[in-house]
């Protein structure tokens, strides 16, 4: 068999070191692909696949695309979640010996991009490891390479807790060892579907002790160092933007698990993954990209200490009332850029000079903003004035190098000012002169040659030259002009005296354009030794634009500032902040919160579409806007500081992990009660729907107990099951409110208020009366609904018996005497009554007292399949 070419030898073996990528093959000024490479490039991208002879008897499968525009293809492989090897010839082809030396210049990875087109400027882009110890714990690291912020969490709960942790951040990529359990990989991949990669060789590199030096933990240095030697790996260049890494202390925030914060919908929606419609969206009235990055994490991290909570609200109440001051910021802001990935990219190397001057003007904005700060009156704003830092030397360096319109490109000059550097006048001095001398020399030819359209010209491929057209060719005198191109209707030629002046011109401009590089180069250099005290004003600039910004919709929407107590919740007139602004038309029906600790618990009944869910979701979301330091949509709010929210609002499917919607609840209801404290809260909204009557209600109720009696934490719990408000005569702590509704001519209106009390009926059929289903239909279930509330079933509070009429649709066992062969029960039925008769529930965790009705149906079930 044929060998391959060299070059397709070459392109083997760079590719077997990257076996997980796309090599992107630099040949002249396309990238090629080939083999599997090749097929599925042309496939994901919609480029033509073609074939190109490689040495071997069968031409193999080739594709490419232009160097010029492979950026936009770069990007769509990488939102795919692909990674891309860029292989650059790395010597001049005029003085290579054979196939030129080419080597991958960079990996391209989901976690690890730095161009700002592939960015979302308003989202962070972490790359993510996890680390697993022999004691069983975990470390977890973030780190955006855009803004070089690293943090470090050590998880030693589960690793359930990790997976929450995880998809509570923006990840894009997680760094593990290929030695980390096969089951614990299937879940990142299945519950997060997310890019894994791998780094099994694990060194602390000294280079970066600063970073590291508040890590005082070997397994926190160990977990950094993998996914730094991971980083550095892929792009093979200095990481000197990075930040000293951050230990978050997770028992310093506020805690909320994966499926709180999708149910909450706290920056983007359940059905369309889209930040409209969020909390986030709401809020964000942020000006600078970072500030609305920072607003990000402040809701997915809201605090615990009270202190610090207190010191951002009074930051916004300081910005809330000084509105012309507030106004006059914003309008200074909107002149800062992305200051953090800026610093980035000067550290990155793929800075330009576009971006300098976007930093200067940034820079120079921060006199005028701590000039307008220190005019409030409000102590929290002046110590946000005073650690501005403004970087006079920064500015002073920018301010004399760079072109204020410079070209996007660093390498063909026009970038540097003039009076900068001496050499480089000299060199625009000599080029500039010459042009005017070649200008002067075209009007000298065409007065002596008498030849008006004679004209001095330009080409990379001939140089000057003098063109004649073949007319006047006779009007040229003899000996002078020597001949340099013919072309149809011209001639062109050179003399010894433009020859001369050519090669000054042309030496000057090719020595300034090189010297501008270096000489941007050197300034970058410069700039990046500064970059710490960039990152630090970054820092501050985005706390003050949150600030403002919480003050801006606080005061458009009416919120107020709330106040803390140890065990109270007392909320009056509170709104939902997202839906109150999608209806915008003012007609949102506020609602009161009552909650301490003689009233922990409130059992919600009500029809649906009536606002239950809507209640309930209003008070976590206010809850967090004031753990996060923001005003809260209400009159008065004195509210808890919660240590953790837990939700079950919604029903869905988990198709990815094969469990039923019925499964999903209960799953997240042990999560719930097995977790929350007694700071805590809890929202469970219609639990036990998705089994049979009884079982759900039974469940319902078993729920309801426990958290009353073990867990205490402050507890809404919406229903249908009306038979559970007997339970506010045994639970002190549980009261009945229900949304109140009222019946006219045949239909339901609903009111949307919270009423105490228990709800008087559901109206279900009144809601499929809305929904349009047939009248017959209806008419039909209005019948049955009547047959069945003639025998009537009820809850005893005290015990947890269901006692039961003779409803054929809800009972599973014939009543004593009653069989339809007027037998007594036998002793399989004696045996499944006497097992729902000892249940202790109280005693029983919800998931023990699902196993045993699930044990004791089954048994049912047979038993009525044999009669």
């Amino acid at each position: 068999m044929a060998k391959y070419t060299p070059m397709m030898e070459q392109y083997l073996t760079i590719k077997a070191d990257y076996q997980d990528a796309f090599l992107f093959f630099r040949l002249g000024d396309f990238y090629e692909m080939f083999f599997e490479d090749a097929i599925n490039a042309s496939r994901e991208l919609e480029i033509t696949l073609t074939k190109r002879d490689a040495g071997q008897d069968e031409k193999i499968p080739m594709c490419g695309v232009p160097y010029h525009s492979a950026e936009n293809y770069i990007k769509n492989l990488v939102e795919k979640g692909y990674k891309v090897a860029i292989c650059e010839q790395v010597e001049d082809p005029k003085t290579a010996k054979g196939v030129v030396k080419r080597e991958v210049v960079q990996l391209i990875t989901p976690g690890t991009v730095m161009e700002s087109t592939m960015l979302n400027e308003r989202n962070n882009n972490y790359i993510a490891s996890v680390s697993h110890f022999g004691d069983g714990s975990f470390v977890v690291v973030y780190l955006d390479l855009s803004t070089g912020e690293s943090r470090i969490a050590h998880v030693e709960v589960s690793f359930d807790r990790v997976i929450h942790e995880l998809y509570n951040q923006p990840i894009k990529e997680i760094v593990i060892s290929s030695n980390l359990p096969e089951v614990l990989q299937k879940q990142l991949k299945d519950r997060l579907q997310i890019t894994l990669s791998y780094q099994d060789e694990v060194t602390f590199n000294g280079e970066y002790r600063d970073i590291c030096e508040n890590l005082n933990d070997e397994r926190l240095v160990k977990a950094f160092s993998r996914l730094l030697n991971y980083v550095q790996f892929t792009q093979k260049r200095s990481l000197d933007h990075l930040k000293r890494a951050e230990v978050l202390e997770l028992d310093q925030y506020l805690s909320l698990d994966m499926y709180s914060k999708r149910n909450l919908e706290l920056t983007e929606t359940i059905l369309r993954n889209k930040r409209h419609g969020s909390l986030l969206w709401v809020l964000d009235k942020t000006v600078t990209a970072m500030g609305s990055r920072m607003l990000k994490k402040w809701l997915e991290r809201p605090l615990l200490d009270k202190v610090l909570i207190e010191n951002r609200l009074e930051a916004v109440e300081g910005f809330y009332h000084a509105f012309m001051e507030r106004d006059a910021l914003r309008d200074s802001l909107k002149s800062v850029y992305d200051l953090e990935r800026l610093a980035g990219r000067i550290a990155f190397g793929n800075v330009n000079a576009r971006d300098l001057i976007q930093l200067k003007k940034s820079l120079n904005r921060i006199p005028e903003i701590k000039e307008l700060l220190v005019t409030i009156d409000n102590q929290e704003i002046v110590n946000l004035a005073n650690e501005l830092d403004y970087p006079e030397d920064i500015v002073r360096i920018l301010e004399t190098s760079i072109a204020e319109e410079p070209p996007i490109s660093i390498k063909e000059g026009s970038i540097i000012k003039d009076g900068y550097n001496d050499q480089l006048d000299s060199y625009r001095d000599a080029s500039r002169n010459g042009k005017k001398w070649i200008a002067e020399l075209e009007q000298r030819e065409k007065q002596e040659t008498n030849i008006k359209s004679l004209k001095i010209g330009f080409n990379r491929v001939f140089g000057y030259y003098i063109e004649v057209t073949k007319a006047n060719l006779h009007l040229l005198p003899e000996g002078r002009y020597e001949r340099k191109q013919t072309l149809t209707n011209a001639e062109r030629f050179i003399t010894p005296e433009l020859k001369e002046k050519e090669q000054l011109i042309l030496e000057a401009e090719e020595k300034s354009v090189d010297l501008e590089y270096t000489l941007f180069t050197e300034i970058r250099e410069q700039i990046k030794s500064k970059i710490p005290r960039i990152q630090t004003l970054a820092d501050i600039v985005s706390k003050i634009d949150v600030l403002q910004a919480f003050a801006t919709v606080s005061e458009a929407n009416n919120y107020h500032r709330p106040s803390f107590t140890d065990n109270r919740l007392h909320i009056k007139n509170g709104r939902h902040p997202v839906i109150e602004k999608v209806m915008d038309d003012g007609t949102f029906v506020p609602n009161d919160v009552e909650l301490d600790e003689k009233k922990s618990m409130l059992l919600i009944t009500g029809p649906n579409m009536s606002g239950k869910s809507t209640y309930m979701r209003q008070l976590a979301l206010i809850a967090i806007m004031g753990q996060v330091g923001c005003f809260v949509p209400c009159d008065e709010a004195e509210l808890m500081i919660f240590d953790q929210i837990f939700t079950r609002i919604g029903a869905a499917d988990d198709l990815v992990s094969g469990q039923s919607t019925f499964m999903v609840e209960m799953l997240e209801t042990n999560h719930a009660i097995e977790h929350a404290t007694n700071r805590s809260l809890i929202l469970l909204d219609e639990i036990g729907r998705g089994t049979s009557t009884y079982d759900g209600m039974a469940l319902a109720q078993a729920i309801v107990e426990y958290i009353h009696h073990n867990v205490k934490a402050k507890t809404l719990f919406s229903t249908h099951y009306h038979e559970l408000t007997a339970l506010e005569d045994s639970l002190p702590k549980l009261s009945n409110v229900h949304v109140r509704a009222e019946e006219y001519e045949g239909n339901v209106v609903f009111l949307h208020q919270i009423k105490e009390g228990a709800a008087d009926k559901s109206y279900g059929i009144h809601v499929a009366k809305l929904a349009s289903l047939p009248e017959n239909l209806i008419n039909r279930a209005s019948v049955i609904l009547n047959q069945l509330e003639s025998k009537g079933s009820k809850v005893d509070g005290n015990n947890g018996e269901v006692s039961e009429g003779t409803s054929d649709q809800l009972s599973f066992f014939i009543e004593e005497n009653v069989t339809e062969n007027n037998k007594t029960l036998n002793d399989d039925e004696e045996s499944i009554i006497k097992g729902l008769n000892e249940l202790d529930l109280f005693d029983m965790t919800p998931l023990e007292a699902m196993n045993e009705l699930h044990r004791l149906q089954k048994l049912a079930k047979q038993k009525w399949k044999t009669k």
